[in-house]
């Protein structure tokens, strides 16, 4: 696949994927009460392709969704409304209308929000489940970028802000329709005791209400997603498992069965099942140091190359044939193709010495990376593929997004529009 026409490319462990699925829904089902409602909704976000979308779905999974495109996305793929979640901080009254018109659960963010879709269930009443999303505030973890429940987080209305709980209560109780919570307060660099200080934060809240309204107003929790992955080997750790028996010592009564549940996972999916592979096209040095200059690097490796401390990932080296590197390690930079002195996915890092025509394979991948592509330099978007083993042993792959072509990508600048400028500024004729 990796070849003079395709020099980098994005792998799916297709088993891998079907294995985290099923241990997640095994998690959640050890703990929680027999009958218990728990929807597990993708993060879109994570891994916006209609084909893993769809794959998911079959193993079980809804999607949120966190923009009109994701929508999209997640209808593409076949994803019913049921199991479908918006979140988002900047929806549209066009982007409520539509979800609430749908069936698709809504959680509002913030205040006017919530008096927008006011407006919208006055004008068109809808069965579609509708929560608020709530900060309790807790704090952050060692990513400030990518905490959700600092103190001055954009997400949700900051309980711990005065007068901010006592607003939450009085909502829910003057809007019967209001029936769900929501909190996301994991990501990356979060430790599960603070996520599970979050759940505890959103359960309590729903208990205090549904005690002022002498009812089960309350009646589904949305725990966000957000478990961390761990970049620097092969275990899995944070497993779902762990979590969920997190859960079950700081929260008891989340399981209880009380309350339906909908968690919001991405990377933790999908990162340890997906590889960039990128062939090294010239092999130099700079300072002693040797530099394998791939087709890897800002493009699909975004969140690496900028915030390289935060992000680090592991890189793997192979021949031409797409063997293991054999050899001395040797300390060298990993470089991409963009045209900035930081495109680096690793730098002074202890490798085999790669040479022009080997290959660097980026690993735990499998989200954020060669899906969300950074258009930088007019990088087209890689070839992406899935594979999976048959008993026998042969592997097989199926294309998941063909690479994007020049033609594509130059449509998609505005080909078509190249003479719209023309006259525009000039001084009137003589």
């Amino acid at each position: 696949m990796v070849g003079p026409g395709a020099p980098v490319v994005g792998l799916l462990d297709i088993a891998g994927i079907r294995r985290s699925a099923s241990e997640l829904r095994a998690a959640f089902e050890e703990f929680a009460a027999p009958g218990t409602p728990v929807l597990h909704a993708f993060a879109v976000k994570a891994s916006s392709l209609v084909p893993v979308l769809r794959l998911l779905a079959q193993e079980g999974l809804g999607c949120e969704v966190a923009s009109p495109g994701e929508l999209a996305l997640a209808r593409a793929a076949g994803v019913p409304a049921a199991r479908t979640v918006l979140d988002s901080p900047a929806k549209t009254p066009a982007e409520l209308r539509e979800a609430l018109a749908l069936g698709i659960a809504v959680n509002a963010d913030n205040p006017e929000e919530l008096a927008r879709i006011d407006e919208l269930m006055a004008s068109a009443p809808t069965t579609a489940p509708v929560g608020l999303r709530v900060n309790p505030q807790i704090g952050g973890g060692t990513i400030g970028a990518m905490s959700t429940a600092t103190d001055t987080s954009k997400f949700g209305v900051a309980l711990r802000d005065e007068g901010a709980r006592d607003w939450v209560v009085r909502s829910c109780l003057e809007r019967p329709w209001l029936t769900r919570l929501h909190a996301h307060v994991g990501s990356q660099g979060m430790p599960l005791e603070l996520m599970a200080e979050g759940v505890r934060s959103l359960f309590g809240l729903a208990e205090e209400i549904n005690e002022k309204a002498g009812r089960r107003q309350i009646d589904t929790l949305d725990i966000g997603g957000g478990l961390p992955v761990n970049f620097a080997s092969d275990t899995v750790s944070p497993t779902f498992r762990e979590y969920a028996g997190a859960l079950h010592s700081a929260v008891p009564g989340l399981f209880s069965g009380r309350y339906g549940l909908v968690t919001e996972f991405g990377r933790s999916l999908l990162a340890k099942h997906g590889t960039v592979v990128a062939r090294v096209e010239y092999a130099k040095s700079a300072g002693g140091r040797p530099i394998a200059v791939t087709h890897a690097g800002a493009q699909v490796a975004t969140r690496t190359v900028f915030v390289p401390d935060a992000w680090p990932i592991r890189v793997a080296a192979y021949d031409a044939r797409g063997y293991p590197k054999t050899g001395a390690s040797v300390s060298q930079d990993i470089a991409g193709p963009c045209c900035f002195a930081g495109d680096l996915v690793a730098e002074n890092r202890l490798l085999p010495r790669l040479e022009s025509g080997d290959h660097a394979a980026l690993l735990d991948t499998g989200a954020y990376y060669f899906s969300t592509h950074f258009a930088y330099n007019s990088l087209p978007r890689p070839g992406i593929y899935g594979y999976a083993a048959d008993p026998d042993g042969t592997v097989r792959f199926a294309t998941v997004r063909t690479p994007q072509t020049l033609e594509e990508l130059t449509t998609e600048s505005g080909a078509a529009h190249a003479d719209a400028l023309h006259g525009l500024g000039q001084r009137g004729a003589d």
